[in-house]
Order: structure tokens, then C-alpha cells, then sequence
């Protein structure tokens, strides 16, 4: 028999591990989703740089085009700051704090939409009212025409 003509090659790579997964933020997020986790992201790094950030807004209060030269160092020590507190950790941080308030998120908009269906239920409630209300003036109103018509006036 022939040899082969395309050779075995023996896996000689050991098998790779399977991806481990993060139990507190397990989906991946829509667009919407990651944006929120992005926005929740930047306020954490400014409220850990709000010391610098403060001081460049300080400096570069009543500037415009001087603040490039005038707020350097301080601008320099704000983005330095920034830089060093947005790692990967800071991001997973934030990812986990927005998937921890995901309930809180579901609880607020349950209770939005319950007040939504209390507020729909009373203005119908006050709709029929009203309709009942008119209905009965109008009836009474056909009755008086009613009465006066059968009392006979002079002209009949």
C-alpha cells in the first residue's frame, strides 16, 4: 500500500482549556446595555480623579485659548489620573455594579408601570363618571322638555 500522500500531523498541542465564565456577568450586553455600563465606567474614574478634575476646571475657569498652555500641568495630572485608574478591573468593576443594580432596574420599572396602569384605571374611572354624569343631565333635561310639552301652554 502507498504511503499517504497529505501526512498525519500527531497533535502534539495540549488541548485548550474551555473559557471560563464570569458567574456575576454571565450574557453578553446589547449596545444599549454596554453603554450604560460605559457611562457608569467614566463616572467611577471621575469620582476617583474628582480632585484633579477640579483643579483644572479651577484653572481653566475664564480661559479659552490659554487654557492649553496655562491648566498644562494640571490637565497632564488629570489625564494621568484617568489613565491610571480606567484598567481592565476598573471596567469589569463597573460591568459587575451594573449587573448587581439589574434587579433594582426591573424593581423601578415594574413599579413605573404599575403607577402607569393605576393612573390609565382612574381616568377611565373619571371618564365614566362623566359620560354617566352628562348622560343622567341630559335625560333629565328630555324629561323637562317632556313635562312642559304635556302640560299644554296656551298655544295648543
Amino acid at each position: 500500500m502507498a504511503p499517504p500522500i497529505i501526512p498525519e500531523v500527531a497533535s502534539s498541542t495540549p488541548p485548550s482549556k474551555p473559557p471560563s465564565t464570569n458567574l456575576h456577568n454571565p450574557l453578553p450586553l446589547s449596545a444599549t446595555q454596554e453603554n450604560e455600563v460605559k457611562k457608569l465606567f467614566h463616572a467611577r474614574i471621575r469620582a476617583k480623579c474628582a480632585d484633579e478634575i477640579s483643579e483644572f476646571a479651577a484653572c481653566a475657569k475664564g480661559r479659552l485659548f490659554s487654557v492649553a498652555w496655562a491648566c498644562k500641568t494640571q490637565q497632564f495630572h488629570m489625564n494621568s489620573c484617568m489613565l491610571a485608574n480606567s484598567s481592565h478591573a476598573e471596567q469589569d468593576a463597573a460591568r459587575e455594579e451594573w449587573f448587581a443594580g439589574v434587579l433594582d432596574r426591573r424593581k423601578k420599572k415594574a413599579e413605573e408601570l404599575e403607577a402607569v396602569e393605576r393612573r390609565r384605571e382612574r381616568i377611565i374611572e373619571l371618564t365614566r363618571r362623566q359620560e354617566e354624569k352628562e348622560a343622567a343631565e341630559a335625560e333629565a333635561k328630555r324629561r323637562e322638555a317632556e313635562a312642559k310639552g304635556k302640560a299644554g301652554g296656551w298655544f295648543r
